[in-house]
């Protein structure tokens, strides 16, 4: 097992995003609170917005109320100025009503977008600092669909939706007071039936709530694991290609898509059989309106016009009503993604900087390791109870097993993690008690595998240092071999690498990445495995570069060639966590059946002797 298998093998953890549940999605104050700091830099917009809302609401109520008048005094009422005064009135305030709805509901929608997408720009910048916040750890035990899914779509989901729903709630609850008011002004008898019956129609939207909560969680889970097929099939093509698995990841993907659709379909089916129950209470209540208002108007005790208003006003407060249930949805379904993102805002990184941290400027004398002890899975010890010492300036190689903790050593020197027992020192104090960008700025790593960003090689160099000056691009360009590629390339140092530097070979992106590492200027240097992916010819330039990276530096290097290792001024030998043999190379060759010596006679000997012939 590999140290990345023992890394992701966690079955519950805190850091899982799958894990995540959204568990306190039904209490809406506690989120409302929460969300209250990203709402507050556009409060005044929004405050307008909602205040519009009030007369947006009131003027269907307008529109009902001018039916009455208009019934009563000009179509059944007798010929007279007056009559005639209100027939042309009425009318024109109808239309005047109309246009002053429109240009108002402009204006709303407007505000309504604006605030909606800097809210939500807002609240993803915040999202993605906290997403660059994050330890190795995090990443580890996350796929990239999945924090993607997370970090992405929640936010949009939660904040693009909330202004508009909450708007088209007060303007439903504004315009349903003002409805309720024309009912009673017409008959208070008939309004007690609208309105209970209007009550008893909200209740099948209130039972959708915790489906919502499940359906959505299960969404996210599988629409993260869609977007992972997505990356592999982007960044494996060549694996997939070669091993035929396009039928493989075609299935996969097939198989998350029904299941999505199946998810979907089960919140549909829910969502619309509450809206044909509304409207079939929603009916009852109108037949019986009808009924009873017939009678009503049959005994005198209410005018045609009034029971005109009365509909118009009962029909117009149902239309809303008859919407309730996707409105509440989409609420729930914001709540859920609001939840959602304060849970990956409580997610508290690994690694934490004490309050009285201090600065450190570079290494005086030594790094010390002390009994460190150090554990991906609790129980499952990859370090254990490791002591040396490296002198500044020295140079350590370190080799031993596959999967044997190499790599995780050399990890937590910058603290990529934290020891879970003893103690990493620069200068007798411990790494923790240090700031954490100023102690990785003294230390420059080149990996195996080293990641190059979208743009130019002048800006992946120039991450290193992005202050430097152009002497010193140049001079890390020519001590990095780069130079003479560089002048073959029609743009030179301006030329655009593709996505992880595809468009460059492998030596060249580690000269890249080496070159990044030189104008960085630090005191430690980490290589990982700098040189193992690489054929002879192109390892042979990659290692110049990075002999002219180490000099005078403290240098901790993983290493597999033997020139490497022979060059060190000590080696240090690691297997199963443990340090097993420390010494020079001719003092561990020394030793009968001594770890080194074996691991010399196995591999590096054969190295020697291809070198040789």
């Amino acid at each position: 097992m590999s140290e990345v298998d023992k890394i992701v093998e966690v079955p519950e953890d805190k850091l899982v995003l799958k894990a995540t549940a959204a568990s306190k999605s039904f209490r809406y104050k506690y989120l409302l609170v929460r969300f209250f700091p990203f709402l507050k830099p556009f409060l005044g917009r929004a405050i307008i917005n909602f205040a519009i809302s009030f007369p947006v609401g009131m003027l269907d109520a307008v529109t009902a109320f001018a039916i009455q008048p208009y019934l009563d005094r000009v179509i059944n009422a007798p010929a007279s100025p007056e009559r005639d005064l209100y027939a042309i009135l009425i009318p024109f305030a109808i239309i005047a009503f109309a246009l002053l709805q429109g240009v108002i509901k402009y204006i709303n929608v407007y505000l309504t977008s604006w605030t909606m997408t800097k809210i939500t720009n807002y609240l993803r910048v915040k999202v993605y600092e906290k997403l660059l916040s994050l330890n190795t750890r995090f990443y580890d035990v996350n796929s990239s669909g999945m924090i993607l899914s997370r970090f992405f779509s929640d936010p949009s989901s939660s904040a693009s939706t909330i202004l508009d729903q909450l708007k088209t709630i007060l303007t439903t609850g504004v315009g349903s007071i003002a409805l309720v008011c024309v009912l009673l002004y017409n008959s208070w008898k008939l309004a007690l039936v609208g309105i209970v019956v209007m009550s008893a129609a909200i209740l099948p939207a209130m039972f959708l709530r915790k489906r919502i909560l499940r359906t959505s969680n299960a969404s996210v889970v599988v629409s993260g694991d869609m977007s992972t097929n997505y990356f592999e099939t982007c960044g494996g093509n060549k694996t997939i290609t070669a091993y035929n698995l396009a039928k493989r990841q075609y299935t996969t993907f097939l198989t998350q898509i029904e299941e999505l659709f199946d998810l979907q379909m089960s919140l549909t089916k829910r969502v619309a059989l509450a809206s044909p129950l509304m409207f079939f209470i929603a009916s009852i209540g109108f037949a019986v309106v009808l009924w009873y208002g017939n009678h009503l108007i049959l005994t005198g005790q209410m005018s045609i016009g009034k029971f005109a208003s009365f509909l118009a006003a009962l029909i117009l407060l149902y239309k809303p009503m008859k919407n309730l249930g996707d409105t509440l949805t989409a609420i729930q379904q914001f709540f859920v993604s609001l939840c959602r993102v304060f849970e990956l805002f409580d997610l508290v990184p690994e690694i934490q900087e004490k309050p009285n941290a201090v600065d450190i400027k570079g290494i005086n004398n030594s790094v010390e390791f002390e009994n460190v002890n150090f554990e991906y899975v609790k129980g499952l010890p990859v370090i254990k109870n490791l002591s040396l010492s490296v002198k500044k300036g020295e140079t350590l190689a370190i080799v031993g097993n596959s999967g044997g903790g190499k790599t995780t050593l050399v990890n937590l020197l910058p603290r990529f993690y934290d020891v879970c027992g003893g103690s990493i020192k620069i200068d007798g104090k411990d790494i923790r008690e240090y700031k954490l960008e100023s102690l990785r700025n003294i230390m420059a790593i080149v990996f195996q595998d080293n990641f190059i960003f979208m743009g130019t090689i002048k800006e992946n160099i120039l991450m290193g240092n992005p202050n430097a000056t152009e002497e010193e691009l140049q001079q890390v360009v020519k001590y990095a071999h780069l130079d003479e590629f560089i002048d073959s390339l029609p743009n030179g140092l301006n030329t655009v690498v593709g996505e992880r530097g595809t468009s460059l070979s492998g030596g060249q992106r580690q000269r890249v990445a080496i070159a990044r590492a030189m104008i960085k200027k630090t005191d430690i240097v980490i290589l990982d495995e700098a040189t193992s992916a690489l054929d002879n010819e192109s390892e042979a330039i990659v290692q110049s570069a990075l002999d002219n990276l180490m000099k005078d530096k403290t240098v901790f290097v993983i290493a597999h060639r033997l020139s490497t290792i022979q060059n060190a001024d000590r080696i240090a030998v690691i297997n199963e966590g443990e340090l097993v043999e420390l010494g020079t190379h001719d003092e561990l060759m020394n030793i009968e059946n001594g770890e080194y010596k074996h691991l010399y006679d196995m591999q590096f000997r054969k190295q020697e002797e291809a070198k040789s012939e």
